[in-house]
């Protein structure tokens, strides 16, 4: 190649890797074509692995197709573009066609072949790229030990990640971040926090993965007291942090670190434009009961997803605000954003907590009606609900008996606290018998039922309710009332 194309060449190669790469790849792609280096694999490895990082797999591939005579570098930048988006099997098959071409792999083909199988949790398959790698000498990588480790945490074989884990000699702070993931996602939350701890150096990805865990698992004091911790340490919050740790700080009613967060996120005006993060916030503030701080944050999102908008509605339902719910809902249509499954749980949860028994009704209709979305058991068990708190026990009795899948406990037990309120014995033992089927250790429905019963001076049947839950081994809970 003479001096001229080593110039061009180079000078593409600083474009690929400059800041506006993302926004000009196919002029990018033009400028090597016009200067006839589209067979050169040096551009066109670098050119795929830029596509890989904004996720333009298929331009990459069709590239890759293009090229006449790939070698190693090129051949490895495709595999691993394919490993870090799907389809995550054409990373293998493209494998089996470098072998084909008879291109010997080296150190950098089988940590990405190791990725997909972990992305495909394909144990065997990563057992046969493992057998190739010691086959060939390169089990002394780190990165290939990494692979390893990784194949082993995505198939849960957190064993066998762990005796790998041991045996490195170096052990860097992506491969610690993978065994925390790991044994937390078993429900070893514990031994996640052990291995934590014992990190010589730790990464932001480090502290979220353990925030994340810990709030997963409901250990909701231990995240926020690490999450103090992380900031003592200098770590500054990133949108993964301020996601997980809003709804730990409304479940443990910690406004002031809520609020906190906010102010740390409205610094960051990036940050507070995310989507995401708007969500997390009128969620959180909804939950603290903050619902007008909710909605104004919610009026001042420059982007809403349906997701946003269920989040709003939810919150005015279960803060009593029905009428507001419901309007919010009919603006959602006015302004073409389709509602969906979650929608119609919170919307019928407003007309639950507002009594808006005929509202309640004429959404439930429209369901299917008019957006073509089929009842679920939750929506199912709202309308039950709100027939019961309404009075309405036989329709709900009914609508339970409609229903094309099969009731569970929270219906019936809905049903069974509405007969208690409406005095309605006759379908009140209907529903204990069928909660006795569903969760026959639960002693509070018998209970219920006997001291209906009791009321109405059937104490031979209070008798038969207490034998029956003798016969079924249902011991009352301390404090509950049994009639005498």
């Amino acid at each position: 190649m003479n001096k001229n194309c080593l110039e061009i060449e180079r000078r593409i190669l600083r474009l690929l890797h400059g800041e506006k790469s993302r926004t000009h790849l196919t002029e990018i792609h033009a400028h090597f074509l016009r200067h006839g280096l589209h067979q050169s694999n040096q551009i066109l490895a670098h050119f795929i692995s830029i596509c890989a990082a904004f996720n333009h797999i298929s331009y990459a591939s069709r590239l890759f197709s293009q090229s006449h005579n790939p070698n190693i570098f090129l051949f490895n930048s495709i595999i691993k573009a394919h490993s870090l988006c799907p389809p995550f099997q054409q990373s293998l098959l493209l494998f089996s066609s470098m072998k084909n071409h008879r291109i010997v792999p080296d150190e950098y083909t089988f940590a990405p072949l190791l990725k997909s199988c972990a992305n495909l949790r394909e144990y065997s398959l990563g057992q046969c790229v493992i057998a190739e790698v010691l086959r060939r000498g390169f089990y002394c990588f780190g990165s290939i030990r990494i692979g390893v480790v990784e194949l082993y945490v995505c198939c849960e074989r957190m064993e066998d990640a762990r005796k790998v884990f041991d045996e490195m000699p170096h052990r860097d702070v992506v491969v610690w971040n993978l065994m925390i993931r790991g044994f937390c996602k078993m429900g070893n939350v514990d031994f996640g926090l052990y291995l934590f701890r014992q990190m010589n150096e730790r990464s932001l990805i480090s502290w979220n993965t353990m925030l994340s865990c810990l709030a997963q698992s409901r250990c909701d004091a231990e995240a926020l007291e690490l999450f103090q911790q992380m900031e003592e340490c200098g770590f500054k919050p990133d949108e993964v942090t301020v996601v997980t740790m809003l709804p730990v700080c409304s479940r443990l009613g910690a406004l002031d670190v809520g609020q906190r967060i906010h102010n740390y996120a409205s610094s960051k005006g990036d940050m507070v434009d995310n989507t995401t993060i708007g969500n997390s916030l009128v969620d959180f503030y909804c939950k603290c009961g903050n619902v007008e701080r909710a909605y104004n944050i919610f009026q001042k999102m420059t982007c809403k997803s349906v997701v946003s908008w269920n989040t709003m509605i939810l919150g005015f339902a279960l803060n009593g605000n029905g009428e507001f719910a419901i309007d919010l809902f009919m603006k959602m249509g006015k302004e073409d954003v389709k509602p969906n499954d979650a929608t119609f749980v919170a919307v019928l949860t407003a007309c639950v907590h507002s009594g808006l028994l005929e509202k309640g009704r004429e959404l439930f209709s429209s369901m299917a009606d008019k957006y073509e979305i089929q009842p679920k058991l939750e929506h199912f068990g709202c309308m039950v609900d709100l027939l019961g708190r309404g009075g309405c026990l036989e329709e709900a009795h009914n609508l339970i008996k409609s229903m094309p899948m099969q009731p569970n406990a929270t219906l019936w037990g809905a049903l069974l606290g509405a007969c208690r309120t409406h005095g309605n014995l006759k379908l009140a033992e209907m529903a204990v018998k069928e909660l006795s089927s569903l969760e026959p250790w639960n002693s509070g429905n018998y209970v219920l039922l006997s001291n209906m019963l009791a009321e109405e001076g059937r104490w031979e049947d209070v008798e038969n309710v207490r034998r029956w839950m003798k016969g079924k081994s249902v011991k009352k809970a301390p404090g509950q009332s049994a009639s005498g």
